[in-house]
């Protein structure tokens, strides 16, 4: 059995980045909220200075009885690699079962307003992990997932890991992925979704989501790869673009993208419902539970 067969994650869970602006209370709610309505994990992002996810899922993971949570991602900027993997053991000792370190290298538009310099994505992830294997921590390992988009950094994740978790990709990347991760490596895609049947509004929402990615160019780059044309990628994106990337509609809609995904080669599915608030988020896992999760 793999490290990553000890979590049961089932098919669908959430990613959450709102969260990780609130208060620990509300976070601890929202969290015990997921787990009733049946989702097997939650995750959110991480932004150096802003949050630590470590620190804010083991606040989750107290709150809860069998949700697992995962980093998506622990930014490798942001702690010593040793630091990193004795975090996640710590998790992984207290919890066992409930937590899947997500690593990823960020953005260099997030890294450099730091003061530190974004660069060699790729080797610095090889490096990281290197200097991770040479840590002598004598807590249980846990299952690593790396943030993976392009072909070299999913072969790292096959080849150094348990698998991949990807963002703002349709399943039109989770079929690639699966192709280069092969059939016995985890991966988790993240779908925004907008429970929402009227197109202008649906799209309006989705859009404030896709304008903040789409100046970010690893998200660009992938989608040109992908075959989204310049049209398809400026400004907020071609309504071609905003509904590959946001699953809207009614909640057969979203969970038919759901499914698509599954179909695609995903092991579970990460929905991040978008919203102007946490109670609205929290109001859309709420009607597609029954359609998604289980």
């Amino acid at each position: 059995m793999t490290v990553a067969d000890s979590v049961a994650m089932g098919p669908v869970g959430v990613w959450l980045g709102a969260l990780q602006r609130e208060r620990a209370q509300t976070q601890r709610a929202v969290a015990r909220r997921v787990e009733e309505l049946g989702y097997g994990s939650l995750w959110e992002g991480e932004v150096v200075g802003r949050n630590d996810v470590f620190a804010q899922e083991a606040a989750w993971l107290g709150a809860t009885s069998r949700l697992v949570t995962g980093s998506g991602i622990a930014n490798i900027w942001a702690r010593h690699p040793s630091t990193a993997k004795a975090a996640a053991g710590a998790l992984g000792d207290a919890w066992p079962g409930r937590f899947v370190l997500g690593l990823g290298v960020s953005h260099a538009a997030a890294i450099d307003r730091t003061g530190m310099t974004y660069d060699r994505p790729l080797e610095r992830m090889r490096d990281y992990l290197d200097d991770m294997d040479k840590t002598p921590v004598t807590t249980p390992d846990v299952p690593v997932v790396l943030a993976a988009l392009r072909p070299r950094m999913l072969r790292l994740a096959r080849d150094r890991t348990d698998g991949a978790h990807t963002y703002f990709v349709p399943p039109e990347h989770t079929a690639l992925a699966r192709e280069a991760l092969g059939p016995d490596r985890l991966l988790v895609p993240e779908q925004a979704v907008v429970v929402d049947p009227d197109p202008v509004s649906a799209r309006a929402t989705a859009r404030r989501h896709t304008a903040f990615y789409l100046g970010l160019p690893n998200y660009v780059n992938n989608l040109a790869r992908l075959g989204f044309t310049d049209d398809d990628l400026a400004g907020t994106g071609s309504d071609r673009l905003v509904d590959s990337i946001v699953a809207w509609g009614d909640e057969t809609a979203v969970a038919a993208r759901v499914r698509a995904h599954h179909d695609a080669g995903a092991d579970h599915v990460l929905i991040q419902p978008l919203a102007a608030d946490i109670d609205g988020a929290v109001r859309q896992l709420e009607t597609l539970a029954p359609l998604v999760s289980g």
